[in-house]
C-alpha cells in the first residue's frame, strides 16, 4: 500500500495553476479535475467534509465558528476534533486495517486529533495579556524537535497584516521532515499561503499571480521528496478566491431595525447575543442569522432579502437543500451577491467600535474580519506602531496591536459561496494516473467535479481500502 500525501493548498484554482509549473507537472504526470466544494465554502466546514465524507448537516462544522446557544456566545475557529461529528479518514482506514498510521500538519480541529502525529497552531497566552507564538504538537518530546530544526512555530507570519510565505514554508519544512523521520500511511498538510494575497489585492491581480508562483517554489522540493520516495500526492482545495467589490454590513442593518442589541464597556459597544432578537454571525459570503423568536424569523427574512448585496436568505427547509440544516446554523442563513461579502461589523460609529475591531483577534471579534490582513492605509504610522508594540513585547511589556483598518473595502478578494465559474473553482490534482472508480466518471466529464465529500474514498480508494460495492462501510 502506496503511502499517501493529503496537501491542502487553499485557494488553488485554474487561474492559480497556471503560475505554479511544479503542481501542474504533477497533474500532468497524473490528473486533475474541478472540486465541488460545499456551502459555505471557508476552511472548517470543507476540511470537515473531506476528511468525514459527510456534509455540514452531518458532521456539524457549519462554519469556521457559529453562535453557542448554550453559552450565549459567538465564538470562531474553535480547535478540538470532537466539535465535528463522524470518521476520519485514517479512522476508517484502521478499521480496515488495523496499525494504519496518520500524520496532520495544521488542518483543523486538531486538538485531541486521533493521529499518531499533530501540529497545529496554539499561541501561548501569557498571564500578563501577551500572546507569543506556538503549536500544539503530539507526542509532546516532538514539539522541541521541530522548534530547534525550523524554529518556533511563525503565528505572526500564518495570519494578520504580517502573515507571508514564511508559515507556508515552515509547514512543508515540517512535512518534508516528519515524511522522513514519520513516515505514515497518510500524511495531510495544510498551506495557506494562497489566501493572503489573494484577499488582499483580489485573485487578478499581480501580487496574486506573484504569490502562486512563489507557493509553487516552495511546494517544489516536497513533491520532489514525495515522488522519490514513492508517496502519492493528492492537492486538494477548499475554495476559490473571486474579486471582493462591495462590503454588506448585515448587523448594522439589523440593528437600525432594533432587532440587534449592544451593550456599552467604557465607551464601546459590545454585540449583546442575550438579547437581540436577530444577528448574524458572518464569515465572508455567507453569514448564519440567528433569530431568537421563531416568529420574527419571515420578518428577519424578508428584511434581508431587500439589502443589495444578498443573493440567498435560507431558511431551514431551504439549508436542507444545501447539506446545512444542522441545529447549529442560523435560523437563516444568508449568501452574497457575486461580489459582495459580508462584514460583522455592528457598530454605527467608529468610534464607538470595540478594542478588539482593530486588532487582530480571531477569537473575540463575533465574525470573520479578512481586514485582518492590513495595516490600515489610512494610518501612515500603522507599520511604526506595529514595530514599536513588538519592542515592548520583547521587553515583556503589555501592548495592544491596534492596526487593522475599519474600512473594509480594502479587501480585495472574497470566499464562501458556491462557485460561479470553473477558472475560479476549487481544483483536485493526484499525482497517480490511476483514476479510480467512481472518480474516473467525474474527472473524465468536463462538465462535472469531484465532490468535496468525495475526498475520504479518494484517499481509500488510492491505498486499496474502499470497499467494494454492496460491501460494508
Amino acid at each position: 500500500m502506496k503511502p499517501v500525501l493529503l496537501l491542502d493548498v487553499v485557494g488553488l484554482t485554474p487561474r492559480a495553476l497556471a503560475h505554479m509549473p511544479r503542481l501542474r507537472r504533477l497533474a500532468d504526470g497524473g490528473w486533475s479535475s474541478s472540486l465541488a466544494t460545499v456551502l459555505p465554502a471557508v476552511t472548517c466546514t470543507v476540511q470537515s467534509t473531506m476528511l468525514t465524507g459527510l456534509s455540514p448537516a452531518e458532521h456539524g462544522a457549519v462554519a469556521n465558528g457559529w453562535y453557542f446557544r448554550d453559552l450565549g456566545e459567538v465564538h470562531l475557529w474553535r480547535q478540538h476534533h470532537r466539535l465535528v461529528a463522524g470518521e476520519r479518514v485514517w479512522e476508517t482506514a484502521r478499521r480496515r486495517r488495523p496499525g494504519y498510521s496518520a500524520v496532520n500538519v495544521c488542518w483543523w480541529y486538531a486538538m485531541g486529533m486521533t493521529t499518531e502525529v499533530t501540529v497545529t497552531p496554539r499561541p501561548i497566552y501569557h498571564a500578563d495579556g501577551r500572546k507569543s507564538p506556538d503549536a500544539y504538537v503530539r507526542p509532546p518530546g516532538l514539539h522541541d524537535e521541530l522548534a530547534e530544526r525550523f524554529g518556533d512555530f511563525p503565528l505572526f507570519t500564518y495570519w494578520g497584516p504580517t502573515a507571508s510565505l514564511t508559515s507556508s514554508r515552515w509547514v512543508v519544512d515540517a512535512t518534508r521532515h516528519l515524511l522522513r523521520t514519520r513516515a505514515a500511511d497518510l500524511t495531510t498538510a495544510y498551506v495557506p499561503h494562497l489566501d493572503y494575497d489573494l484577499q488582499r489585492f483580489g485573485p487578478e491581480s499581480p501580487q496574486a499571480d506573484a504569490a502562486a508562483a512563489d507557493l509553487d517554489g516552495v511546494l517544489a522540493p516536497l513533491l520532489d521528496q514525495a515522488e522519490a520516495d514513492g508517496v502519492t500526492v493528492l492537492v486538494v482545495s477548499e475554495y476559490g478566491i473571486t474579486r471582493a467589490e462591495r462590503p454588506v454590513h448585515l448587523n448594522r442593518v439589523l440593528r437600525r431595525e432594533g432587532l440587534l442589541e449592544v451593550y456599552t464597556q467604557a465607551g464601546r459597544e459590545q454585540l449583546d447575543p442575550w438579547t437581540s432578537r436577530a444577528f448574524a454571525v458572518a464569515d465572508h459570503q455567507v453569514a448564519h442569522v440567528y433569530v431568537d423568536d421563531a416568529s420574527d424569523a419571515a420578518r428577519v427574512a424578508a428584511l434581508l432579502r431587500t439589502v443589495p448585496g444578498v443573493d440567498e436568505v435560507l431558511d431551514r427547509e431551504a439549508q436542507a437543500r444545501y447539506g446545512l440544516d444542522h441545529e447549529r446554523s442560523g435560523e437563516l442563513v444568508v449568501v452574497a451577491e457575486p461580489g459582495a461579502w459580508f462584514t460583522y461589523y455592528f457598530w454605527l460609529e467608529d468610534d464607538r467600535a470595540p478594542e478588539y475591531a482593530r486588532a487582530v483577534d480571531i477569537h473575540r471579534k463575533p465574525g470573520f474580519d479578512p481586514a485582518e490582513l492590513f495595516f490600515d492605509p489610512a494610518d501612515r504610522f500603522a507599520k511604526a506602531k506595529a514595530g514599536l508594540n513588538l519592542v515592548r513585547k520583547k521587553l515583556g511589556l503589555r501592548y495592544a496591536m491596534s492596526t487593522v483598518p475599519l474600512d473594509a473595502s480594502w479587501v480585495g478578494g472574497t470566499h464562501g459561496r458556491l462557485p460561479d465559474s470553473a477558472l475560479d473553482a476549487p481544483m483536485v490534482l493526484c499525482s497517480d494516473p490511476t483514476v479510480p472508480d467512481p472518480v474516473a466518471s467525474w474527472v473524465h466529464d468536463d462538465d462535472r467535479a469531484v465532490p468535496a465529500a468525495s475526498v475520504k474514498d479518494l484517499v481509500l480508494s488510492l491505498q486499496g481500502l474502499a470497499h467494494p460495492v454492496g460491501a460494508a462501510p
